[in-house]
């Protein structure tokens, strides 16, 4: 029962506070969600696949993803594809999108390139109003068979159109990138109107070389510090309600194609999980595999079981023109 009226205080917060988007622990292996701007940024083809799985003790979140992108020399850029689905309470409250992104790239100098996506997404919000439970059902002997008053919304669906918008710059070791989500606010409301927040992005890291071993002229050795910063809510007012707020900083360490890595996840008042990452890449293979677990430390506690993540990505052969800028080094974990 404690489990039911757990998730039930979930969902009414659906309603009652303004949107957000699902987030992922390995940001980096979900590159084309982070920022647009990262379409073709690895120059040849590249197809990911992602999934998360919140609290799993309670049923509450489930986010699916897939992308495929490239870098296209007759439009100067990168081209992706971005799916993503989201089930909340075990299909209660689903969204799916469908993303197309077109990134320009410009390479600046010699050492340093910049990028700048444009992405638009559709997106789809489904309620299925005969999940829910509400007090006024509940006979003191039999428990919920009774009709309830409520009244549901006159659509359990919600389909609207959304642009955003990323830009990154880029040397050998270092990137910094922003990114803005949701700038048309589009309404997402079952109930009334209620516009989608916009979210802001900044992103930033470094890779640095341990050895001089190389494979195909990449260093196998190296440490990859970074940090994403993320907000979305009422702009200005981060700690308003149905703000939200959120710093991921971490450092991963890359030895001859393992990884492993630690970090933390801190959201408008404290610090809310410790984050450990494991990736594997074999040397030679276009193939690799990443898992995080999210062990939540905030008040909250870890009885909703923390969060756990799978990344998978297939990096495509392709044959690449020395005039070509070279693929962005961010991590791959």
């Amino acid at each position: 029962m404690r489990r039911h009226w757990w998730f039930l205080s979930l969902v009414f917060a659906v309603f009652e506070l303004r949107g957000q988007d699902p987030h992922f622990t390995q940001y980096y292996a979900n590159p084309l969600y982070l920022n647009p701007a990262f379409a073709g940024s690895e120059i040849c083809p590249r197809f990911t696949m992602n999934y998360r799985n919140q609290f799993p003790n309670f049923g509450a979140y489930q986010t699916y993803s897939a992308s495929y992108d490239q870098y296209v020399d007759a439009v100067k850029g990168g081209l992706g594809l971005l799916i993503l689905r989201d089930d909340a309470g075990n299909g209660t409250l689903t969204t799916t999108e469908m993303s197309g992104i077109y990134s320009y790239h410009l390479k600046v100098t010699r050492k340093f390139t910049v990028l700048a996506g444009f992405q638009g997404t559709l997106r789809s919000r489904a309620l299925n109003w005969g999940d829910f439970t509400f007090p006024d059902q509940i006979d003191p002997f039999y428990g919920f068979v009774l009709p309830s008053s409520e009244v549901p919304p006159g659509s359990t669906t919600n389909t609207h159109f959304d642009l955003s918008f990323g830009a990154m710059g880029y040397t050998k070791n270092f990137y910094l990138g922003v990114a803005m989500h949701h700038i048309t606010q589009p309404n997402e409301a079952f109930f009334s109107t209620s516009a989608l927040p916009s979210k802001f992005t900044v992103h930033a890291g470094a890779n640095i070389p341990l050895s001089k071993r190389r494979l195909h002229n990449e260093v196998l050795n190296y440490l990859i510090p970074n940090i994403t910063f993320q907000t979305q809510g009422p702009f200005g007012d981060i700690f308003a309600l149905g703000s939200f707020m959120q710093v991921n900083y971490s450092v991963a360490f890359m030895r001859n194609g393992i990884a492993g890595g630690i970090g933390f996840r801190q959201n408008s008042n404290n610090i809310d999980a410790l984050l450990i990452n494991f990736g594997f890449m074999p040397e030679g293979q276009a193939w690799r595999i990443g898992y995080s677990y999210d062990y939540t430390i905030s008040e909250f506690s870890n009885a909703g079981g923390g969060a756990h993540e799978i990344a998978l990505a297939y990096q495509f052969p392709c044959r690449v023109k020395k005039k070509r800028m070279q693929a962005i080094k961010c991590p791959k974990f």
